[in-house]
């Protein structure tokens, strides 16, 4: 994907309108209750039958929070009761047997990540015992090969335990940050000092974690250019290998904490845009390197190392090093990709402690992809992850012509080719500088399940 980026107010404010994220295709919307666990088990043995056995990664969810942060859409649960994670690391030791009966032993578990709520929720011992059950599951990968991640809150990542994480073999780190303006912070309901973000950074480092990342929002209720360049100054001062920039999606009728925030607070649109301006501008000026989406890398970051080499996926996590890795999800709500399947968890707790202590794995919907899902998936996943599609090659691969298969989705494109986010001809198409932060649009071209209704409410988060 070519490097430079190209920041268009005018065009990003035209078309932002919401789109899905592509963390999957079909999107979870599509996702159906009629796909069962019997389904999953079906794929599952049958992605053992691959001539060269594919690794595993394998996301584990952890939905426990002590205290709500508003902006939060993800799925967990508010308690100050630290021993509600025995009884769910019981269901989760469960899980993940019944999981591992379905895979030949011969296959690695090559990543690991677990995402909340707040993974550090647990403790040290916790992290120990589900690691020798993790192992006495799978085999892991060499050290040296392996990426396990962990997503961790800094007010609760004291070095010790940042230390014996590091031990246990998590090579990479994701900090949440947001914002460091204490306005926005007590908006959010979610107030971290400088000094304990950046100490738990440097005990990553000191500990000999391979990645750090920071996560940063913009958009956030009483975020100023002011306030979010200072932030911006302290992050690049401690220069973490990653940084994550997300577009904070203001969805109250959907999630009920956001409700705690005063729309007055909120900025506006060309304010929100400003802040992604100067965003990028100050991340390009510092050295890191535009991704996709709402990744940023410094040069010699393993994420840039894979887009340059064309092995750069994305998945549930966003992008990722691995494109050969079957998911396996665990835990309440996640998502798990194996073979030709996608399958989620029960989204509730009761409803996932119900079917584990039923005796049944959680999958509560998913979906068989078909020979056009399959295709399509394909092309977004190209696109997405390295901007370009050559026509031929897909001719050659699939044995049909691209026009005439794809006449509606050409025609989509060549508008967008038109306003510049594309250069497209008879071989192929290109992602411009100023297309780059409007890629979701050129995929969506080619999704057809835009175009019909889904299962469940399709409630996709604006693009900009």
């Amino acid at each position: 994907m070519r490097n430079d980026l190209e920041f268009d107010a005018d065009l990003l404010m035209r078309y932002d309108v919401a789109g899905p994220r592509y963390t999957s295709y079909p999107t979870a919307p599509n996702f159906g209750t009629g796909f069962r666990a019997e389904d999953y088990r079906r794929h599952a043995r049958a992605s053992n039958d691959d001539p060269v056995p594919r690794p595993l990664s394998l996301y584990l969810h952890v939905p426990f929070c002590t205290s709500p942060c508003f902006y939060c859409g993800c799925t967990r649960v508010i308690t100050r009761d630290l021993s509600r994670s025995v009884g769910y690391l019981e269901r989760v030791s469960r899980e993940l047997a019944m999981h591992a009966e379905l895979f030949d032993p011969d296959r690695q578990l090559l990543q690991l990540h677990l995402g909340g709520g707040t993974p550090n929720f647990l403790d040290l011992d916790q992290f120990r015992a589900l690691f020798a059950r993790l192992s006495s599951h799978f085999p892991f990968a060499p050290a040296d090969e392996r990426e396990f991640s962990i997503e961790l809150d800094p007010r609760g990542a004291t070095p010790d335990l940042i230390g014996g994480l590091a031990e246990l073999g998590f090579n990479r780190m994701s900090f949440g940050v947001q914002d460091f303006d204490r306005e926005v912070q007590e908006a959010i309901n979610r107030v971290q000092s400088v000094e304990e973000t950046l100490g738990a950074m440097r005990a990553a480092r000191d500990a000999g974690v391979q990645s750090v990342s920071f996560d940063l929002i913009y958009g956030l209720p009483r975020q100023t250019n002011a306030g979010f360049g200072q932030t911006l100054s302290t992050v690049l001062d401690a220069r973490p290998d990653r940084i994550a920039l997300y577009s904070y999606a203001h969805l109250p009728e959907l999630f009920k904490a956001q409700r705690q925030i005063d729309p007055a607070d909120m900025p506006t649109a060309p304010a929100k845009l400003a802040l992604l301006g100067m965003a990028i501008e100050r991340l390009g000026a510092a050295g890191y390197r535009y991704i996709g989406m709402d990744h940023f890398a410094l040069p010699g970051d393993e994420l840039v190392r894979a887009q340059e080499q064309g092995s750069l996926q994305r998945n549930f996590q966003g992008y990722s090093t691995h494109a050969e890795c079957d998911l396996v999800g665990l835990g309440v709500s996640s998502i798990g990709s194996v073979g030709d399947c996608y399958a989620q968890n029960a989204r509730d707790l009761a409803g996932y402690y119900a079917m584990i202590d039923a005796g049944h794995l959680a999958v509560q919907r998913g979906l068989t992809l078909t020979p056009d899902d399959q295709l399509r998936r394909e092309l977004i996943q190209q696109i997405m992850c390295h901007g370009s599609l050559e026509f031929d090659a897909v001719e050659a691969r699939h044995g049909f012509d691209f026009a005439e298969r794809f006449p509606a989705e050409l025609e989509r494109l060549g508008q967008l080719a038109r306003d510049g986010l594309v250069t497209l001809d008879d071989r192929g198409l290109v992602v411009t500088a100023r297309g780059r932060l409007l890629i979701r649009h050129v995929a969506m071209a080619f999704d057809a399940y835009l175009r019909r209704p889904a299962p469940s409410p399709a409630r996709y988060s604006r693009v900009i």
